[in-house]
């Protein structure tokens, strides 16, 4: 629903003086996403009528969706200070109380705004409703109750059906929005975000040839409405993802929209940032550390535009400059970090900790700074704690250690991806997992013997994937490998018994076919020489049993043969 929070016009004008047709025209600009030249005529507007406090308002509104509040605020306390309509700023300070979750603080400034109404008075109900669901957390619900105030005073005013309209979207109301937004458009055919978001609401059930054709029905209209074309972009993109055979045409033809969509806006920042945004969406970091230093060009100090730099670098196999720039966009003040970042900083972390060498013998010798691979898994941990989703992203990185057999550090990738019980690779990351445990810990220098906590750890990540796919053999083979590993720990051999026989069972359950396959008949000998083993010096009867199996299987194991005769 964010999208309603930044494309939604939620800077109406309001009164019908020589002024209020400059608002007009700064609402027209706001609309069509031309960001710059509506500031332009708004800070005009504040030097030229100063008496009027909407002009402040709608000003520091703009500033509040591009997220710059300190100014928003500057303009919102401005506007207290003018002679007409100074209260509407107590709405943008009620919002910006909601952005910080003040909610006493956010019901004072709206029943400030609301003390001196009158009885067909509803701008005031309006923009409050539209606060509520701009907020960094909407309520449509709050947002309801105010946006029905105000219709019950004017039913047919085209932007508070939008609103209303928003608000069901937001409530994934589809049937109520379809019909607020419909109705919206009736009340006023030149609210063109009406038409625009019934489009969307068609994109959304995947419609897409609909969607295509509702976008272009508003370019036939006014072939200057810049949001359009940015929807159609967005139209082809979501098309690319569920047409794979098509996901190159429609991915270009959605990169071709988004061009013309800025040459629609102003160019500003904001326009280039949802650019940057989408160029995210379509993975074409190349054309996006492109726009990402176009934009610094214009805002040197604008945070997001180092989180633009960081993700792209990475992307573009940069990794020192993904750790500056991300650390220098969390170290800007006010910003707000989301898990992504964290996840980037640590992905460029753990590659840059790798160094891999040549050697004489034309080998590949990789070597890792455990310090900065430490810090980058920290960081990816922070990542996945503030947005499980990101764990998502951790499985081909950790595959990536484990292929060049730094199996623990391929462990400590695993475990932060396994963090989250939810996650798309929940299975595979676990059985990856115990599988770089195991072999990380199978050949330890002499002397050393493996934490019992290690196999604690691996054993529970092979029981995640058993839970989940039982017939899952060697989950069952290498968690009895990794507990045989405790020789003198009874509770782990016994576990290493338990485990070898479930191997056994699954895979005999499967069929004669799989039974017989040689890498399921060389374990099997491995699973009764060892559970034999197991049973010498307790159950001799049952440790002679199992030999026999494991020779009936290979006749010349040396070990089975060897101990059998110890048994006699």
């Amino acid at each position: 629903m964010n999208k309603l929070k930044i494309f939604s016009a939620a800077f109406l004008v309001i009164g019908a003086t020589g002024v209020a047709q400059d608002l007009q025209t700064a609402q027209k600009a706001i609309d069509a996403e031309k960001y710059d030249n509506a500031k332009t005529i708004l800070k005009g507007l504040t030097t030229s009528a100063p008496d009027q406090g909407k002009n402040f308002f709608v000003l520091g509104n703009l500033y509040l969706t591009q997220k710059v509040e300190d100014s928003a605020k500057i303009y919102f306390q401005k506007g207290l200070a003018a002679k007409s309509n100074a209260n509407f700023n107590h709405i943008g300070l009620g919002q910006m109380a909601l952005n910080s979750n003040d909610a006493a603080k956010s019901n004072e400034s709206f029943n400030k705004a609301q003390l001196d109404m009158k009885r067909k008075d509803f701008e005031e109900f309006l923009y409050i409703g539209r606060a509520f669901l701009n907020a960094e957390t909407p309520n449509y619900a709050s947002a309801l109750t105010f946006l029905n105030k105000a219709k019950a005073i004017q039913p047919n005013d085209a932007q508070v059906l939008l609103s209303m309209g928003d608000a069901y979207y937001g409530q994934g109301n589809i049937n109520e929005a379809y019909s607020a937004y419909r109705n919206a458009y009736d009340a006023d055919n030149s609210v063109l975000r009406a038409k625009l978001q019934l489009g969307v609401i068609t994109k959304g059930s995947k419609a897409f040839q609909e969607a295509k054709s509702a976008f272009e029905n508003i370019l036939a209209i006014n072939p200057n409405y810049g949001p359009a074309y940015r929807e159609l972009a967005e139209t082809y993109y979501v098309w690319s993802l569920n047409d794979k055979a098509n996901y190159a045409a429609h991915n270009k033809k959605a990169l071709e929209y988004y061009d013309k969509y800025l040459t629609m806006t102003d160019y500003s920042l904001d326009s280039r940032m949802r650019h940057a945004d989408f160029l995210i969406l379509s993975k074409d970091y190349v054309a996006l550390e492109k726009e990402a230093n176009e934009m610094k060009k214009l805002d040197k100090v604008n945070p997001r535009i180092l989180r633009y730099l960081g993700y792209s670098a990475y992307e573009n196999g940069n990794n020192q400059e993904t750790i500056k720039a991300i650390n220098e966009f969390l170290a800007t003040p006010n910003t707000k970090p989301i898990g992504r970042d964290y996840l980037y900083l640590g992905m460029a972390k753990t590659n840059k900790a790798l160094t891999s060498t040549t050697a004489a013998d034309a080998s590949v010798v990789n070597t890792v700074d455990q310090t900065l691979f430490s810090s980058g898994v920290a960081d990816m941990l922070k990542g996945v704690q503030m947005d499980p989703a990101m764990a998502n992203e951790l499985n081909d990185i950790g595959k990536k250690f484990f292929d060049i057999k730094l199996y623990n550090e391929a462990a400590a990738i695993y475990e932060v991806a396994t963090s989250n019980p939810n996650s798309q690779n929940f299975l595979y990351d676990n059985f990856y997992l115990g599988y770089a445990l195991y072999f990380g810990n199978v050949n330890l220098p002499e002397g050393q013997v493996i934490s019992p906590l290690i196999v604690e750890k691996a054993s529970k990540a092979f029981d995640n994937v058993i839970a989940v796919s039982p017939t899952t053999q060697d989950a069952y083979m290498y968690k009895a490998r990794i507990n045989s590993l405790l020789e003198n720990n009874a509770e782990a051999q016994a576990l290493m018994v338990k485990n070898y026989e479930e191997f056994i069972r699954v895979v005999t359950e499967k069929g004669e076919a799989e039974v017989n396959k040689p890498a399921n008949q060389t374990k099997f000998v491995e699973a009764y020489t060892n559970m034999a083993t197991f049973y010498a010096n307790s159950d001799k009867a049952k440790a002679r049993e199992f030999y026999q199996k494991a020779l009936a299987i290979d006749p010349t194991n040396e070990v089975a043969l060897a101990r059998l005769k110890t048994l006699k």
